[in-house]
């Protein structure tokens, strides 16, 4: 099939984000922070060539596949996955600027780039995509560069789920704040059903720049901190719902432009579907990726079922730890690996449970020197952290769990402080903490393992609460690398 048109991109607006794009590197001015156990390995990537990692699967073979920012999806066999060994082979050229690859049941690639869907086929078995097929369209691209489609990830009745990101700077477009639209779904997530029916299926979003589906066939989307986002957030997002940003419903049937002007941040907050968890601007994240879950039943170490998150700007990972309350989602974050080369967009775990990081910087500052690149973490198999393992809200306050039994003399009224905050919904490009106040921590008690701290303390629907548990130490003398969790509080028990 003759690649459409469309797929011509704009390269003039293209070059200029990529030429002279800055880099941020502060590594020598923070610590690093990895779990006992856990090593980064870089992998070389095609030489002399920009390689902008920004979709990223892998095979039941263990062959890693990704897309680059310059429209190129390259195939990396597992034969050759090994530092020093590394032999790419350019699987398929052309598209504009994808941001999200998936390999499908039958052995086609998804790729979703700024106009479209594509399904690409190699055809004639030669190793190379003979066949571009357009599986899903039917939202509006205007050449704006800020026109990301994240995506696809699958459901397990087959159908495909992608997000939409928000324009910036066209004047022409409808705007109440920093990002704007000019219609065509921008700010939506979207369906396209196993026998390609394509549904407008939630709005709200301004620049989701992660989109992951649970084991659990739930659909979670990362939103980035800015206007109408107070700080970067987790959200499940379900069908016919509404998750913030007001721009994207000119789209919906039940408004329109002049009726959206009207409206204040309290009309919209009363329909607007709360995170699953906020993400402290800096301190944790400032761009976050897709969620990944370990699966891998053990090979990553201790943290088995738990969901893993990259970092663009801080080049870092984070952990995300959820459970249900009052039958709705809520949890806390955690940061767990910092020191990348570069942006860490994209996360898959391999079937030997390592966690492979696709990387890029471009246009936006990046801890990480390097412009692109591909590393992966692995676990020794032998060394246990000693690191916060889950935390779980309590009618008391909180429980702490650890890897390792702790040192029970560390654990004094002055080893652990809380703090909590909300955030400001608002046209604003991010809030500040409001109303941070410390939290007194009434009573501490360790379990009969010496492994769960159980806290005692005033909870209250609304808040991020920080514990910063610094003080402790493990039976075996070691401190915990990061030693700080921010825990979203939608609903106490």
């Amino acid at each position: 099939m003759k690649k459409p048109s469309k797929f011509i991109h704009s390269s003039l607006i293209y070059l200029s984000f990529i030429l002279g794009a800055p880099h941020w590197n502060v590594n020598g001015q923070e610590p690093f922070y990895t779990p006992d156990g856990y090593t980064i390995e870089t992998l070389a990537t095609p030489k002399n060539m920009p390689f902008g990692i920004t979709g990223l699967d892998i095979s039941q073979q263990n062959d890693i596949y990704v897309a680059t920012r310059l429209g190129e999806v390259w195939i990396l066999e597992n034969r050759f996955a090994e530092p020093g060994k590394e032999q790419w082979r350019r699987f398929a050229e052309g598209l504009t600027e994808p941001t999200g690859l998936l390999l499908d049941d039958n052995g086609s690639i998804l790729v979703a780039h700024k106009p479209e869907l594509t399904r690409l086929v190699d055809t004639n078995k030669d190793g190379v995509a003979d066949e571009f097929s357009n599986l899903a369209n039917q939202w509006e691209f205007h050449d704006n560069y800020h026109e990301y489609n994240y995506g696809p990830v699958k459901d397990k009745d087959g159908s495909y789920y992608g997000v939409l990101n928000l324009g910036h700077g066209n004047p022409k477009a409808f705007s109440l704040g920093a990002m704007n639209s000019e219609g065509g779904y921008r700010g939506w997530a979207y369906k396209v059903s196993a026998s390609g029916e394509f549904t407008p299926f939630a709005s709200g979003f301004r620049s989701p720049a992660g989109i992951g589906m649970s084991p659990q066939n739930e659909l979670f989307i990362t939103d980035n901190q800015g206007d109408w986002v107070p700080t970067s957030k987790l959200h499940l997002v379900e069908q016919n719902k509404f998750y913030g940003h007001p721009v994207s419903l000119r789209d919906d049937p039940r408004y329109d432009i002049t009726s959206l002007r009207k409206m204040t941040p309290d009309d919209f907050a009363e329909f607007m579907q709360p995170p699953v968890l906020w993400i402290p601007h800096i301190e944790v994240a400032n761009s976050p990726g897709n969620p990944e879950w370990d699966i891998s039943q053990g090979k990553f170490g201790p943290f088995a079922g738990q969901m893993f998150i990259g970092d663009y700007t801080q080049s870092s990972l984070f952990r995300a730890i959820i459970e249900k309350v009052n039958g709705q989602y809520q949890g806390a974050v955690i940061n767990f690996m910092n020191g990348f080369q570069s942006g860490n967009i994209r996360i898959k775990f391999d079937h030997k449970g390592q966690l492979w990081v696709g990387q890029t910087s471009r246009g936006w500052g990046t801890k990480g020197e390097k412009p692109h690149g591909l590393q992966r973490v692995v676990w020794d198999g032998e060394t246990l952290p000693f690191e916060l393992h889950d935390i779980k809200i309590t009618k008391h306050g909180f429980d702490l769990r650890f890897t390792e039994p702790l040192k029970s003399g560390s654990v004094q009224n002055d080893s652990l402080s809380a703090e909590q905050w909300h955030y400001l919904y608002s046209s604003n490009y991010g809030s500040d903490k409001m109303d941070l106040i410390t939290v007194k921590i009434k009573a501490l008690q360790l379990s009969e393992d010496n492994k769960t701290l159980k806290l005692t303390m005033p909870l209250s629907a609304g808040q991020v609460v920080a514990i910063d548990f610094s003080g402790i130490e493990s039976v075996s003398g070691r401190k915990p690398s990061v030693s700080k969790v921010y825990y979203t509080v939608n609903q106490v028990k």
